[in-house]
């Protein structure tokens, strides 16, 4: 019997669709017996994945560290396993640039099982409908104030601050000596420090999947302009109160740039059984599959097709309807070797800079060292 072990994240959205499916497919499949372990959604962020490969077969990954994998070759590349037609297929049923976030390098080295970007979120029973634009959300939390949160812990303000660069119509990390030129720079950080002057205290130690906790079983707060979306708090009976997702606020360009998230299926290069885990790997990220029993048990799909599904919508409160007009202009990240240093450094920068109310110019400044120092550092 082939016993392979999995890794992901401990949230129902992380985990419940995986350990779903890999209930049915051991036993449609008995020679294979596939188990999901979980850890911290900020481990997946930010935890190597080569340590990863060491101990497990398969790993649900963060496509920054892809350029992680290139360099170690940690991974192992899916085009040498899975047939060709299959990854064409997934391409072009991609939620979004989700499933081409994991190429790099010439190699494709996941699957995108999961897909997300940074929406806005709000209680429609305590907030009729959100603000369109960034003006309106400034007017809104200076009119609601605890009422209007975001999650600023250091990775999530370092999201927030891309995707404003981006939404501006200045994508960060273009050019070399700058992580972003100074104008569009400032105006991201300004309108960030304006927003923590104004969001409810809690937002600077929530991430994502807490402050929608905090909204869908209290009434502390109403909105939020950046969040990463959680289809689970749409869905009726998860949580006393109903959270519904939308595009996230315009700069001029409509709901664009924001930060790409979601999360990958690879293969271990170490994996005991690659056909095995090959094999799993396919039939998770099949439409069918996809938007019937992975979404049904908590998952959010990958796949463009279940995005768009109308049984998968009416159990979402059209989550994925509503959305996906951002994720498919959503911002993808740099995923060199050494890039989630810079984001870990950079987002103590700015949370750092809105918890202390620090000069914009002077976290620029300092932003703009961390990126060039890591950059030299990891030989890019």
């Amino acid at each position: 019997m082939t016993l392979l072990r999995g890794i992901t994240w401990d949230h129902p959205r992380g985990a419940g669709g995986l350990e779903a499916t890999t209930s049915v497919y051991n036993q449609s499949h008995p020679q294979t017996q596939l188990t999901w372990e979980k850890r911290s959604l900020l481990r997946f962020g930010e935890e190597a994945v080569d340590e990863l490969a060491e101990s497990f077969d398969l790993l649900v990954i963060d496509h920054p560290f892809v350029g992680l994998a290139a360099g170690t070759g940690c991974l192992q590349p899916l085009e040498a396993v899975l047939p060709a037609n299959f990854l064409e297929l997934q391409h072009e049923q991609s939620a979004g640039p989700s499933n081409r976030s994991y190429e790099y390098a010439g190699h494709q080295w996941a699957l995108a099982v999961d897909a997300a970007a940074q929406f806005s979120a709000y209680r429609p029973d305590l907030l009729e409908s959100p603000p369109g634009d960034w003006d309106s959300v400034l007017e809104l939390a200076h009119r609601g104030g605890a009422r209007v949160a975001i999650p600023l812990i250091p990775t999530d303000a370092f999201a927030s601050f891309l995707t404003l660069c981006a939404n501006g119509g200045e994508p960060p990390f273009v050019r070399d000596d700058v992580l972003v030129p100074r104008d569009p720079g400032l105006r991201a950080l300004s309108l960030l420090q304006r927003l923590a002057e104004l969001v409810d205290p809690a937002s600077f130690a929530l991430n994502p999947p807490g402050l929608l906790e905090l909204m869908s079983s209290t009434d502390q707060v109403a909105y939020a302009p950046l969040i990463f979306g959680y289809s689970n708090y749409s869905r009726p009976g998860f949580r006393p109160s109903l959270v519904r997702f939308a595009d996230i606020p315009s700069s001029g360009d409509g709901p664009s740039g924001s930060l790409l998230g979601g999360a990958g299926i690879a293969i271990s290069s170490r994996c005991s059984d690659v056909k095995a885990a090959a094999d799993y790997a396919m039939w998770v990220c099949q439409p069918e599959v996809q938007r019937g029993l992975y979404f049904d048990s908590g998952g959010q799909p990958g796949n463009r097709v279940a995005w768009l599904d109308e049984g998968v919508n009416r159990s979402s409160d059209d989550f994925f309807k509503r959305t996906i007009a951002t994720l498919s202009r959503a911002y993808l990240r740099p995923r060199y070797d050494g890039y989630v240093a810079v984001q870990t450094a950079c987002g103590k920068i700015i949370h750092d800079g809105l918890v202390n109310g620090r000069d914009p110019e002077i976290v620029y400044s300092e932003l703009n060292a961390a990126y060039s120092g890591t950059r030299r550092d990891s030989g890019t």
